[in-house]
């Protein structure tokens, strides 16, 4: 069966962020990410035109994938139930998906290339996603700072494969 642009596209977009999780921007080659997919590098180039549109394709997904993960993992729930709901979501994300990763590549990015649109972007990005827990648990600006200062520990950790704290 043969896939459709979109889907294509979606699914170049998972190689990607599973490619950049691990080698970063410059580390991680389109020709990989073409490979994953199985497609041609030429292929690739005609459903995001640079490297840098699909990597900031790539980030902006994995900003989108993970709001819709703390959203369904908050339901009904308010407050610090809501919250823990959301941190046991983002333990699930850093053991089974590279986003979390993702998105710590992208800041990393945002900070080495010296590209203020793409910079732009993540920010919007962050913010959405801040605001969407904020939003999801009616918690206090500084419970919604130290839910995401904790998902940077959890995430830096799981980057550089530390075991958990005892």
């Amino acid at each position: 069966m043969r896939l459709s642009a979109d889907e294509r596209r979606e699914t170049v977009l998972r190689a990607a962020i599973a490619e950049f999780a691990t080698g970063g921007y410059h580390g991680t080659s389109t020709e990989a990410i073409a490979r994953r997919v199985g497609v041609s590098q030429p292929y690739l180039f005609r459903l995001f035109p640079t490297k840098r549109a699909l990597f900031q394709a790539a980030a902006v997904r994995s900003f989108e994938r993970t709001a819709a993960v703390y959203e369904l993992a908050a339901a009904e729930l308010r407050g610090t139930e809501a919250l823990d709901a959301m941190a046991r979501a983002r333990d699930r994300l850093l053991a089974e998906e590279p986003l979390p990763l993702m998105r710590l590549q992208a800041a990393v990015a945002a900070a080495a290339l010296d590209d203020r649109p793409f910079a732009a972007v993540l920010r919007r990005s962050w913010c959405e996603l801040w605001d969407l827990v904020r939003t999801c648990s009616g918690a206090a600006p500084a419970e919604v700072t130290a839910f995401f200062a904790h998902e940077a520990l959890a995430t830096t950790r799981a980057a550089i494969t530390a075991p958990p704290p005892a």
